[in-house]
């Protein structure tokens, strides 16, 4: 994963950070392990969409444009989180710096409701909860998906944190996160998924941000995080609680 904390954190917890599922605090749940189970019972399930090589090209190259594209996405370790003002679930207006005032923020930005891998890592952090508000913070979700979407996810996965709706793109754009996805990926979700992006995003926005973690103190500093273009890669809920506890 492109992780942002090493020069940061002093060396015992960078090898929290980087050690393997298996060995990482057992107080929480393993985002990697999820990973696994998922993907190995999805080669197991002969049912589901089948992708053409022209098709799996498209999405390969997708790919590799974005990496080449955003080589250092994301925001630095030190830096100022920039503040926003987005309207969560239920449409209510809530502001970053304003919830910092209740003490450190857990900042995720993830792709939407549609995203499996998305999914996998807010149940794994849903389920971390205890362990991050022990620690005085809180989590705080950005999606670029309409608030609607945010609100059946809500209502279907009991989710207790915030869920926050990018819906003009300029949280991911301050955080260096934002890109545009290419027409070509956006018909291969239609023709092998029956995903429009549209549907999730509003009309015309067919705009993802990479996805991110950040740990924000108090006064608003980046303490830790992560942003890979790999939108399967994730840090973990252990590396989160740890940060946490480095504050």
């Amino acid at each position: 994963m492109r992780t942002r904390y090493q020069a940061a954190l002093p060396a015992f917890l960078f090898a929290a950070l980087a050690m393997p599922a298996a060995m990482a605090d057992e107080s929480v749940p393993s985002y990697e392990q999820a990973r696994e189970q998922f993907e190995d019972k999805r080669r197991q399930n002969a049912k589901g969409p089948k992708l053409g090589s022209e098709d799996r090209q498209i999405m390969q190259q997708a790919g590799e444009d974005l990496a080449a594209g955003m080589p250092d996405p994301g925001l630095e370790v030190g830096e100022k989180a920039p503040d926003f003002t987005l309207p969560n679930a239920f449409g209510e207006s809530i502001t970053l710096y304003g919830q910092l005032k209740n003490g450190p923020v857990v900042l995720v930005f993830y792709r939407g409701a549609w995203c499996p891998y998305c999914n996998l890592q807010l149940h794994t952090l849903c389920e971390s909860l205890p362990a991050i508000e022990d620690e005085g913070a809180q989590l705080i979700t950005v999606t670029p998906q309409k608030p609607d979407k945010s609100l059946e996810q809500v209502k279907e996965d009991d989710y207790p944190f915030e869920i926050l709706s990018d819906l003009d793109s300029s949280a991911m754009k301050a955080y260096n996160l934002y890109f545009e996805v290419p027409m070509e990926l956006v018909e291969v979700y239609r023709r092998n998924f029956g995903l429009d992006l549209a549907d999730y995003n509003g009309d015309g926005r067919y705009v993802l941000p990479v996805p991110a973690t950040y740990i924000i103190d108090r006064e608003g500093v980046i303490r830790a995080g992560a942003a890979d273009v790999n939108y399967k890669e994730r840090m973990e809920p252990a590396a989160i609680v740890e940060a946490l506890k480095q504050l």
